[in-house]
Formats: structure tokens, C-alpha cells, sequence
């Protein structure tokens, strides 16, 4: 299924589809059906659980409608399906303060499972930046991050950019500090 017939964005709104996307196992499902379909045999395969597990996650994904069959084929009598991502991109609510950041805690979970030897390039910088100055970064990180996402093929191994471009909550000065 060419991802050009697929929906921009997916608004994630209700607690089902929340729980869906909640689970690290799901995440890494979806991952998978990022730029192409494939079958609970395959996902199985590639995020390294039992089929039947697959199925399972696969199944509540397809229920929460994150995930949707593109496809299908009989294969000794048995119907093969191929599921494939509902839209390019999903939104989670706003998690509200002190919320916790689903997308950026599966980022991390993914980072940390990553190979320790392969290239990476992780940085945190803390800026100062005046509210223009904000605005603009955000803008230039998402149009980076749309115009590599154009550029991607299926064929070449996956990828991973995350970014979080966010004020901090401001620290109370403790008496220490102010000493």
C-alpha cells in the first residue's frame, strides 16, 4: 500500500486508543507498519514476540483503528492479512503538566535497546531563547524532521529522530543556590 493513500495525521482522542498506544510493545508494532504493511508472522518476526502475542497487540491496535488490514491473500487456505498504519503520523493528546510524555518515554526505552556500538548522535542542549526565537526552532525542527521523513525508502534500514524543544518548569531558587 503506497503511504501517498494514507491519512496526514491520526488524532489520538479516546482512552482506547490512549491505552493502545501506551504499551512499548505496540509502539514498536507500529513502528514495523511504518512504511510498509505486513503480516502478524512478520511483525512477530521483526519486534521478536510469539505470533500469538502479535496477534494480540496487533488486534487492539486494529480495534483503537491506529492499525487497518490493506490487504489480503489466501495462503494454503488460510487467509493472510497485511496490516499497514491508519494515517503517516499520530498525535497524542497534550499529556498536561506533570503528564507523562508517552512518545518521548518509548523514544527512550528504544534508544536504551538500540546497539550499543552502532552510530548515534544523542545531545541535550539547554538554550535561552526568547519567544520568536522558540517558535522558529520548533518550526525548522518539524519541516528537518518532514523532509527526511519524504525522503525515506522502505528499503533501507530504519531510523529514529526524536525531538523535544520544551520550557522547563522554573526551579524555586532552594537557599543553597542563593548563596
Amino acid at each position: 500500500m503506497p503511504t501517498d493513500d494514507l491519512p496526514e495525521t491520526f488524532h489520538v482522542t479516546t482512552d482506547e486508543q490512549l491505552r493502545a498506544v501506551s504499551s512499548l510493545t505496540r509502539h514498536r508494532i507500529m513502528a514495523v507498519l511504518r512504511f510498509e504493511p505486513a503480516t502478524i508472522t512478520q511483525i512477530a518476526d521483526r519486534v521478536g514476540l510469539a505470533k500469538g502475542s502479535s496477534s494480540y497487540h496487533v488486534r487492539l491496535l486494529e480495534r483503537a483503528g491506529l492499525v487497518k488490514v490493506v490487504r489480503t491473500r489466501k495462503v494454503r487456505g488460510v487467509t493472510e492479512r497485511y496490516y499497514a498504519m491508519a494515517a503517516r503520523t499520530i498525535e497524542l493528546p497534550d499529556p498536561g503538566e506533570g503528564g507523562p510524555d508517552l512518545l518521548m518515554r518509548h523514544a527512550v526505552a528504544d534508544l536504551e535497546a538500540a546497539p550499543a556500538d552502532g552510530e548515534r548522535h544523542v545531545r541535550m542542549t539547554h538554550l535561552r531563547l526568547t519567544e520568536d526565537q522558540f517558535t522558529q526552532l520548533g518550526a525548522r525542527l518539524e519541516a528537518l524532521a518532514d523532509e527526511y521523513r519524504e525522503l525515506s525508502d522502505p528499503s533501507l534500514p530504519d531510523a529514529s529522530l526524536v525531538f523535544a524543544l520544551f520550557r522547563p518548569t522554573p526551579r524555586a531558587q532552594s537557599e543553597e543556590d542563593a548563596k
